[in-house]
């Protein structure tokens, strides 16, 4: 656990670069072959699982993460590549933020009302 919480900090120390996985490749694997949206939604922010979206971890902490048994369920080497991950990085990247409460209508009109 020491190692992965070092590594972490080591990755979060980083400047955060652009992915260098192939999205498209990663949608495919996130939302087909590893069905990732089942715990994180399919925008990356829903679900039971940890809000992926907006990404805020670098790639490296990314990886890091998933393979820590500690953090999710076992995702080793074996079963997913790092070039998987990569690729899935460089999806979730790709994903849109949420809109803000005042620019969805609905919810914008309940917070006029109840100002």
């Amino acid at each position: 656990m020491r190692k992965v919480i070092i590594l972490l900090f080591a990755a979060l120390a980083l400047q955060a670069q652009s992915p260098t996985g192939n999205a498209e490749n990663g949608g495919k694997l996130f939302n087909t072959k590893y069905r990732c949206y089942s715990c994180h939604g399919w925008d990356g922010h829903g679900g039971s699982g940890a809000r992926l979206v907006p990404m805020k971890l670098p790639e490296a902490a990314f990886v890091a993460y998933v393979r820590s048994p500690k953090q999710m369920p076992s995702y080793s080497a074996k079963m997913v590549s790092d070039a998987e991950l990569t690729d899935i990085y460089a999806y979730i990247k790709t994903l849109p933020l949420s809109p803000d409460a005042k620019d969805i209508p609905l919810l914008s009109s309940i917070l006029n009302n109840t100002k």
